[in-house]
């Protein structure tokens, strides 16, 4: 993946696919609509231990020789063949985007402009953009989210974040700006995993960034014990939550008490829970579609 030299005839051609994708999809100004679905089959949750809070709250069965060693190749390493449609690769590609006179670097799949929506990966410690972009790792779950972003006229954006600390927020921030005047009215959402959801929890500070955002995703997370006097907060801005029910990193307790919260104040949130995962098991198994439906449909 060379870094990205567009022409302006295939940024001509890029914006006029993705209008097209917006148009047959429904998405306007205001955002609404369902992004069709991709592999549903075998990416679409399981077993339903448990469903409530109006299907808000959902216990998805996860079983580790099932889920890892039934689906993998290479266990943790390189998902069976089946999983993973790599005709997108045509679409992607590595570059820096400019925020306030600083590069930042990223991977992207998709319409570099005009997107009909736009979705921004956060990775955790010791990763970069490579993860977010591997179309192998993690059940394919990544090479699931690249295809339905560009089946559905959308983009996907992974960055290296180069802190986890205040200036990396201002980093994503920045991003978010960047990518809202790539594609102007169009929804974005920012989905943060493991510690990049610092960066999430950061950028909920941030009152411009919040006004750009649809919503967020947190994936085996950290918690916010202060999200209540955030900018996102006082906006109810939409917060999608899945955690395994055995991390030990970040505990899916904490993750569930501050959805209680939310809930019980009729802040709109949803929280999905893997019984028996672990750390890594939200970025695996979260149905990209369901919780992209989800935002899009707040």
């Amino acid at each position: 993946m060379a870094r990205s030299t567009l022409s302006l005839k295939r940024i001509a051609a890029s914006r006029a696919l993705a209008l097209v994708f917006a148009l047959a999809m429904g998405f306007t100004e205001a955002g609404a609509a369902t992004l069709k679905p991709f592999k549903d089959d075998l990416f679409g949750y399981g077993r339903i231990l448990e469903s409530r809070d109006d299907g808000n709250w959902l216990t998805v069965d996860y079983d580790e020789m099932r889920d890892i060693n039934g689906r993998d190749e290479i266990p943790e390493r390189r998902v069976k063949r089946p999983y993973v449609s790599l005709g997108i690769k045509r679409v992607q590609a590595n570059e820096t985007v400019d925020i306030g006179g600083r590069g930042l670097d990223v991977f992207r799949v998709g319409a570099p402009e005009n997107a009909a929506f736009t979705v921004i990966f956060i990775h955790g410690r010791g990763g970069d953009r490579r993860l977010g972009a591997n179309d192998y790792s993690f059940g394919g779950n990544f090479n699931r989210l690249k295809n339905l972003a560009v089946e559905n006229g959308g983009a996907y954006y992974a960055p290296s974040a180069r802190s986890f600390d205040t200036d990396g927020a201002a980093d994503i921030a920045g991003l978010i700006d960047a990518l809202a005047r790539r594609s102007p009215g169009r929804p974005i959402i920012l989905s943060c995993a493991s510690m990049g959801s610092f960066l999430c929890w950061g950028v909920t500070r941030n009152a411009a960034a919040v006004k750009q955002l649809s919503g967020m995703m947190i994936m085996g997370g950290a918690t916010d014990p202060d999200f209540g006097k955030s900018a996102a907060f006082a906006r109810k801005m939409p917060m999608f939550f899945s955690h395994g029910s055995a991390d030990g990193t970040y505990k899916a307790e904490d993750q569930a008490a501050l959805y209680g919260r939310l809930r019980k104040g009729g802040y709109p949130t949803r929280f999905v829970l893997f019984q028996t995962g672990t750390h890594g098991t939200p970025v695996r198994m979260t149905d990209w579609r369901d919780a992209i439906n989800w935002i899009l449909s707040r």
